[in-house]
């Protein structure tokens, strides 16, 4: 009888065997692995039978159903930290012009700032919500910080200067420990036979927040103005023209926090102090000088560099008026391309990465997608002097299907999701916080100079891309992730 196991799970196999020497690695490969455990072929009978009763009780482990309802409601809770960064996208560089009576290259050093202080609360308080919620559970520090993330979200449509805007994003990213603490629940709530499937819906549930920040942040911002039927008569709408949407974010934080309240189990499984069964968990440092290890976060945080650089300069290059490098978009306009992309993102990462990895391996679809960035960011520049000189039917044509075709460059994520959770996660948080500010800052200073026609950034941002190209060759064998053969069970005679 056969059996088989093509999930894959949270579990980076670069570091499985990464105490090992190379004599027992080599002992190792020489046998039959089969559903995580490793049959030694040999005389010994009683040795085989423990084996095989390993065997059947890792089979019923697996053969545990995806528990459907919660991991809808983790999802749910999974998309308000996109929504919760995102939203202001559409809207903050009007905002900060208005607020701060700035000049209109300047805007995107103060954009950035504000968009990039989110990720720095967020990083320095990550460790200490994970801690938290290995010491009072899960559910309740969920909770907590969905509450938090709803009120902070909430007010920041009420600033009227540049520092409470400053103030009100620092605290929306203290309280942004979600992310962190429903990846962990999925993987409690998910044997690693479901645990693939598991993950794929919280991967498209972050899609899924990125596409509703940025339509509900453009489709609510001023709507005295938007719908002067419905809102003209509001005074306090005309006051705070921002809060409509941020109030919506909030008000969908909230819901996830009762929601979660009321249905989410605890998944945290306090053992015994004495139990001596339970594994001590690698050191972090260990964990980094693991072979291979070091490539891979480069990797990682080489390819999170690149996406979370576009996705803050898209807003103020679009707001930026085409003579300064941009593309004059309107609010309404920068939420439609951004809710696209988010579209598009999803039906990539849904539709077309699974019969790609599957066929290519990890490691190809990551080379295609950074042998694409490169061709990607030159479109931009192209599409701004296609604006220059008046070629508006050639611009509607050529970028919206660039924006589409090239939003499949976000199954870079997928492929490096899951390695390293923790310290990935971390490193994210960190790139966060530099990346949109110095890639905005950069963009300011060439529209202000008009360095390159107002493309510096362009090229900068090409030639970190083309360095991935090369980086990407020295990834190690063990993480190219090519589809694995069947793993067939030993039998006695």
């Amino acid at each position: 009888m056969a059996s088989t196991q093509d999930a894959s799970d949270e579990t980076t196999p670069l570091l499985i065997n990464s105490n090992a020497s190379p004599e027992i690695q080599r002992y190792h490969d020489s046998n039959l692995t089969i559903n995580g455990t490793t049959s030694y072929i040999n005389d010994d009978k009683k040795s085989k039978v423990q084996n095989e009763e390993e065997v059947d009780s890792e089979d019923v482990e697996d053969e545990k159903p995806l528990p459907g309802w919660q991991i809808f409601f983790l999802c749910y809770a999974r998309i308000i930290e996109p929504i919760a960064f995102f939203g202001i996208f559409p809207f903050i560089n009007k905002m900060i012009w208005e607020t701060g009576g700035l000049e209109e290259s300047d805007v995107g050093f103060y954009s950035g700032l504000i968009e990039s202080l989110f990720s720095f609360t967020q990083m320095l308080l990550m460790i200490q919500w994970g801690r938290a919620a290995d010491r009072i559970g899960r559910k309740p520090v969920l909770v907590l910080s969905l509450c938090g993330v709803a009120v902070a979200t909430s007010v920041f449509g009420l600033s009227k200067k540049i520092w409470q805007m400053v103030f009100y994003r620092c605290c929306a990213g203290i309280f942004a420990g979600t992310i962190v603490t429903v990846r962990t629940m999925i993987t409690e709530n998910s044997t690693p036979k479901t645990q693939a499937r598991a993950f794929s819906f919280f991967a498209f549930s972050g899609n899924v927040g990125i596409f509703l920040g940025p339509l509900l942040g453009g489709a609510l911002s001023n709507p005295a103005e938007q719908y002067k039927r419905v809102f003209g008569g509001i005074q306090f709408l005309k006051d705070y023209p921002y809060a409509l949407p941020t109030f919506t974010s909030g008000a969908i934080a909230a819901s996830a926090a009762v929601i979660c309240g009321l249905f989410i189990k605890e998944t945290l499984v306090r053992k015994d102090k004495g139990d001596a069964a339970a594994e001590p968990p690698m050191e972090t440092w260990d964990i980094i000088k693991s072979p291979g290890v070091p490539t891979v976060l480069f990797l990682y945080c080489h390819v999170m560099l690149l996406g979370l650089a576009y996705t803050a300069l898209c807003p103020v290059f679009w707001f930026t008026q085409p003579a300064l490098g941009g593309y004059g978009f309107t609010p309404i306009q920068i939420s439609m391309f951004l809710g696209g992309i988010g579209i598009s993102q999803g039906i990539w990462l849904l539709l077309i990465f699974p019969p790609l990895q599957a066929r290519f391996g990890t490691g190809g679809v990551l080379r295609g997608c950074l042998y694409a960035w490169p061709i990607f960011f030159v479109s931009a520049p192209i599409c701004n002097i296609f604006l220059r000189k008046g070629w508006t039917t050639a611009f509607w044509i050529v970028a919206p299907t660039l924006q589409i075709g090239g939003s499949g460059i976000a199954m870079a994520f997928t492929a490096t999701l899951g390695t390293l959770n923790a310290i990935a996660l971390t490193l994210t948080c960190a790139i966060r916080t530099v990346g949109p500010a110095l890639t905005t800052s950069l963009f300011a200073i060439g529209a202000r100079t008009h360095i390159l026609d107002g493309h510096l950034v362009w090229v900068v941002l090409v030639a970190v891309a083309v360095g991935g190209c090369v980086s990407v060759r020295y990834l190690p064998e063990r993480a190219e992730g090519r589809p694995k053969v069947k793993k067939v069970r030993v039998m006695d005679e």
